[in-house]
Formats: C-alpha cells, sequence, structure tokens
C-alpha cells in the first residue's frame, strides 16, 4: 500500500484518507529525529533537513549534540538527554540550534524516550521553527478571541451540516447549550429554519460561493413567545490543501429592524387596502371578481391597484395600475393616482384622453413612474374600449375556450414625458373574460416574460370555473412563495 492511500485495501483501515500537503503540520514543517541510546542519530525527516540544513547522509550517525549545538550549550543538552533517557519523562522547550550554514535558529522541542521490542531506548525528537510556532498560535489566539467575543453567531458545520462548534452568541441566539448543537443535524437544532437554508447551505458546499443575508424569521428555545428575525451568511470552510471542510454561518439578529419595517409593511398594507374597492361593485352587464396580493419575500408592499368605477349610461371604467417602488410611499402615490383616475372617469373621456391627463398628473408627483391599463365597457353596445400606459397586455378569454393577449399598443408609463396614447375598440361577446393583471402575477426572475404569459393563457382554460375560483387558480399557478412583487388582478365576464 502507497503512503498516499493508507485505506485501500485495509478494512480495519475504513474512513482513513490522505489529507494531501498543506495542513497545520506542513505549516509548522514539525521535523522528526530519532537517536539512538548514545545520542547518534538514527532516523531524519526531511523536514529535519530544511529546519537544520543537513541531508539525511550528512546526519545519519553523527552525534546531535556535537552536530546541531555549539559547545556553550552542548553540556546543558547532554545533561537533558540522559535525564530523558534515564526515564525522567519527556522534556519540551526552545533551545537555540546551529545550522549547516553556521547560523543560529530558536527552535521548539518535543522530546521523549521510546522502546522497542527487544527493550533498547531510543530518544524521539519533534521539533519546529519558534518564529513559525509563535505566529501560528498568534492567529489561532486571535481568532479564538475574536469568535468568542463576536456579537455576530458563529457556526461551524460539517460536510453533513452537523454542528462542530458555536461562539457563544450564537449558543445565545439559539437558546440551546453548545454542547448540545455538537453532533446534531443543522434541522435538529433549529426545526423551524426554512428548508430553502439547508438548500442554501449545500449550494455552497458543492460550489464554495458564499451566500449572504439570507433573510429568516422565526421562535428559537431562546424567546419562544416572540418571532425574532435574522440575517445569515454562509461560506465553505477550505483546509490549505482544498480539502472541503464544511459550512461556517454567520447570523446577526435584526429583530428590532425587522419589527420597524413589518410596522411599516403593516401601515402601507392598510393604506392600500383601504383605497381598493371591497368588495367591487356589481355593475350592468357584468360579473366581476378582484385580488390583491402583497409581495411574499419581501418586507415592503408594492403601489399595484385595480379598482371598478361607475359611469353614466351604464357604462364601468376598469383599472389596474403598478405604482413603481414600494412601502408607505408607493401606497400613498397609488392613492393619489386612484383619486385621479376617478376624478377623471366621471368626465367620460376616451381612455386615451384619460391616460394623457393621468400622465401630467404623475409627472406632478416628483419621481413617480406608474403603468396603468384602463378599460371602458359599454353593455348596450357590447363595445370595450382600451388604452395602455407601458403596461402587460390584458388576456381575453372567450366562452369556447380560446385564450389570447389583445395585441394592443403598449404606449409608454405614466410620468416620463409628454407621449401619445391610444384607445383600442373591441367587440366582446356574451361569456366572453378580460383578464387585468400587473407584471407581479407573471414576472420572474429566473423565466422570459414570454414564457410566463403562455403560461398565463394555458392556466386560461375554463370559461365556465367560475370568477373567484380563477383568480384563486392563477394566483396559485403563478404565484411562489419567493415572488418579490404584489399582484393586482381584475377579471370581469360580460354577461
Amino acid at each position: 500500500m502507497s503512503g498516499g492511500d493508507p485505506a485501500r485495501g485495509d478494512p480495519d483501515m475504513a474512513g482513513a484518507a490522505a489529507s494531501g500537503p498543506g495542513g497545520l503540520l506542513d505549516v509548522l514543517g514539525v521535523a522528526a529525529v530519532l537517536l539512538d541510546a548514545e545520542g547518534k542519530i538514527d532516523l531524519w525527516s526531511p523536514q529535519a533537513e530544511d529546519l537544520f540544513g543537513y541531508s539525511a547522509e550528512e546526519a545519519l550517525g553523527e552525534h546531535a549534540g556535537r552536530l546541531l549545538v555549539s559547545e556553550e550549550h552542548r553540556e546543558l543538552v547532554l545533561d537533558m538527554f540522559a535525564e530523558v533517557m534515564e526515564g525522567g519523562g519527556s522534556w519540551a522547550g526552545v533551545f537555540p540550534i546551529r545550522r549547516k550554514d553556521g547560523s543560529t535558529r530558536l527552535v521548539e522541542f518535543r522530546n521523549m524516550r521510546l522502546q522497542d521490542d527487544q527493550r533498547e531506548y531510543w530518544a524521539l525528537g519533534l521539533a519546529t521553527d519558534q518564529a513559525t510556532l509563535r505566529e501560528v498560535e498568534r492567529d489561532l489566539a486571535l481568532s479564538a478571541r475574536l469568535v468568542s467575543q463576536s456579537p455576530i453567531g458563529l457556526g461551524v458545520l460539517d460536510t453533513d451540516l452537523r454542528y462542530v462548534s458555536v461562539n457563544p452568541a450564537e449558543e445565545r441566539m439559539n437558546g440551546v447549550p453548545a454542547a448540545e448543537h455538537i453532533g446534531r443535524h443543522v434541522h435538529e437544532v433549529l426545526p423551524w429554519l426554512q428548508e430553502s437554508f439547508e438548500a442554501a447551505m449545500r449550494e455552497v458546499l458543492a460550489t464554495g460561493v458564499p451566500v449572504l443575508d439570507q433573510y429568516t424569521a422565526g421562535r428559537t428555545a431562546a424567546d419562544m413567545d416572540n418571532d425574532h428575525a435574522w440575517s445569515i451568511s454562509f461560506y465553505r470552510l477550505e483546509a490549505p490543501n482544498g480539502k472541503v471542510l464544511g459550512v461556517a454561518t454567520a447570523s446577526v439578529d435584526v429583530t428590532e429592524r425587522h419589527r420597524t419595517v413589518e410596522e411599516q409593511r403593516h401601515t402601507a398594507l392598510t393604506l392600500q387596502r383601504s383605497l381598493l374597492p371591497h368588495p367591487p361593485p356589481r355593475r350592468p352587464g357584468l360579473e366581476i371578481a378582484t385580488r390583491y396580493r402583497p409581495a411574499q419575500a419581501s418586507v415592503e408592499i408594492g403601489g399595484d391597484w385595480f379598482d371598478v368605477i361607475p359611469l353614466s349610461g351604464d357604462k364601468t371604467a376598469l383599472v389596474v395600475g403598478d405604482v413603481m417602488g414600494s412601502g408607505v410611499a408607493a401606497a400613498a402615490t397609488m392613492g393619489q393616482l386612484r383619486t385621479a383616475t376617478r376624478t377623471l372617469a366621471d368626465l367620460d373621456l376616451p381612455p386615451a384622453k384619460v391616460m394623457h391627463h393621468l400622465n401630467h398628473v404623475t409627472a406632478g408627483l416628483g419621481d413617480a413612474i406608474a403603468t396603468c391599463v384602463y378599460a371602458v365597457y359599454d353593455p348596450r353596445q357590447a363595445r370595450c374600449d382600451l388604452s395602455l400606459a407601458g403596461h402587460l397586455p390584458p388576456a381575453l378569454l372567450h366562452l369556447d375556450g380560446r385564450a389570447e393577449l389583445l395585441e394592443l399598443p403598449t404606449g409608454a408609463p405614466l410620468g416620463v414625458g409628454d407621449v401619445t396614447f391610444h384607445t383600442t375598440t373591441l367587440t366582446l361577446r356574451p361569456g366572453d373574460q378580460l383578464v387585468l393583471y400587473t407584471d407581479g402575477l407573471v414576472e420572474t426572475r429566473d423565466t422570459a416574460i414570454d414564457t410566463r404569459l403562455d403560461v398565463l393563457l394555458t392556466l386560461l382554460d375554463d370559461p365556465k370555473r367560475p370568477l373567484e375560483d380563477t383568480c384563486d387558480w392563477l394566483l396559485q399557478g403563478l404565484r411562489h412563495p419567493g415572488d418579490h412583487d404584489d399582484v393586482a388582478l381584475l377579471i370581469a365576464q360580460t354577461t
């Protein structure tokens, strides 16, 4: 068996494996020297050649004291050697050694007596450069102090995601003693942790690319009565030789920030929902269903809205819009645009004219930008006039089951400048369903928008399904737990 493959062919060596160069012992360059009972060198390692400067051919058979120790220190060394060989225990300390080139180097020694099967005695000396050893000791001491005193929770897990160590801050955060972490899987210690976090750790182990600031909230044994929030980062740990050792976690308690943001989110959501019609009013010739869903992976809400506005002559204005941005500011802007839209709708203007005026209103709100679709349905003429302002096209589900995206001039978003808007007129037959929505329903970070719009049309598969059920069906089929945008959805079916 080669020295680099200790486990091959030997069942008793199961679990043994070559570590390769670059470990701590290689950094220290620990030299091994074996002396016989007279103090002559019998074995000489390659590291000894590096440390002392003599090759094995030059050192073997030589008296170690005369080869490596200056005359002024020789008597002391011989006395220590005699004490070790007489069974006086091992000796440890620092001693000046004379190298082959004549220079002197302080070397840290560990000397001990060995006995072979012939009851003969030998002296084993392990040695390393003192300066290198002290540097490693300082680095380790600094690392240990930083880890133990850090306010950031730090944990180390092996490649099976079982805890190897945690610092006091992590111990306090988890409410579990450090000893009860060791050897246990992360989900045994933190059963509330989302599955996505284990997936993230395994991805870090596989790729070596850190994952930073994963956000999570829950309750630990440290405080079972209150929710807390943490920002957690993951890093792969590697030995100097590149061997993957495991993953390190760094956890920061962001509970206060989380609570502040949640309060702001609740305020904005309350404001937004207070401005949305609920339930939508009954209108002649139409059955209407609506939904609003805030972003599920974001701590803030957006500025999406819908509206159903009664007009003269039994006509109805249908509106869906999306203010860019999030939080209270976006919700407030949404409220202003919704009010302006209702005021303009009362003037019974064509949709393109409404968009023209809304564009000027939006430009007067500072940096606000919004997209919008505005439609007016006249049940007496079975006619629908529509205009878009940078918005995604409405979908139309016919009574025969055919679904399509309406080909309309997209226009520019509201608030971007003096632009022209267009009105398109459609004839709707009884049972047709007009589907208006914001981009949060279909846009994702990893799929092309055309693909997602095709999915929307595929899901519009049953014109006889109740509208409320269709709303839920679309949200279920298109929304995911990690979505970062809110959604406004309005479906109007002609009767």
